[in-house]
């Protein structure tokens, strides 16, 4: 390449996944007032097929036919720190709300924080033990980087397994939780403030599951080296902000809120 611009072929894939993601929350929305899953369920099935075959496009723009030069290297840096950036606000509306509500408790719910007949899950109980596997989950992803830059392809990935391992126990956990809460989402602010935090929370450790999922694939595949890692340099940032936010989310809602 001549330039330092990341130039790619025309692509039908953003604008298809876009309309495939909006099926899924316009799905959900129908499922909970018809109780029909067919709008949902496809939503689900085009995005990930969609999203197979955006990664296999940028796979092969970046592994074999060496487009990811050191400048574009830095553009698509840029580029996921400002998606990681519009992540953050998007949590930081959540705390928001969850804070408006606590610290200044309304006489519709009480005035009292954790709302009258609200009964709050332990902290130090299964929270404690989710945060524990994500905070070691973060332990294991640094682990895979430190192995990846020394080459070492072996034990990068026994660290990338045992991180996707205590990523879909977190979410088993998580599930478990939700199907032991005395409330549920339409219990007062505190309901709807809880199940939309960490609910979405627990999406995106979904989503940085796969991310690790595709890297691991690629690993397996030869596709990173000690130089040229970014794929998997960009999944292992995503993780730790997950882990930084389930850590906000555990003081505040968990601890403190309780």
């Amino acid at each position: 390449m001549g330039h330092p611009f990341h130039l790619v072929e025309y692509s039908p894939w953003p604008l298809l996944n876009s309309f495939a993601v909006l099926c899924m929350p316009t799905g959900l929305v129908y499922y909970i007032r018809t109780g029909d899953l067919m709008l949902m369920t496809a939503g689900t099935l085009m995005v990930s097929f969609i999203s197979y075959l955006w990664w296999r496009d940028v796979v092969r723009e970046s592994t074999f036919q060496g487009h990811h030069s050191s400048y574009v290297v830095s553009g698509l840096k840029a580029g996921f720190i400002l998606f990681i950036v519009s992540e953050v606000c998007f949590f930081v509306s959540f705390f928001w709300a969850y804070f408006h509500s606590s610290l200044a408790p309304t006489l519709e719910i009480g005035s009292v924080w954790p709302p009258v007949g609200i009964s709050t899950l332990s902290a130090f109980q299964v929270p404690l033990l989710n945060t524990s596997v994500l905070l070691l989950s973060g332990v294991s992803v640094t682990w895979t980087h430190h192995s990846l830059e020394s080459g070492n392809k072996t034990s990068a990935l026994q660290g990338l397994f045992l991180t996707l391992a205590l990523g879909f126990y977190f979410l088993w956990l998580q599930y478990g939780e939700y199907s032991e809460t005395s409330f549920s989402i339409a219990d007062s602010v505190y309901g709807s403030a809880f199940f939309v935090a960490t609910g979405f929370h627990g999406m995106h450790v979904m989503v940085g599951a796969s991310f690790l999922t595709v890297c691991f694939i690629r690993l397996l595949t030869l596709h990173f080296d000690s130089n040229h890692h970014l794929g998997f340099l960009a999944a292992a940032w995503y993780w730790h902000f997950v882990d930084v936010v389930w850590l906000f989310l555990y003081v505040s809602i968990y601890w403190w809120g309780s």
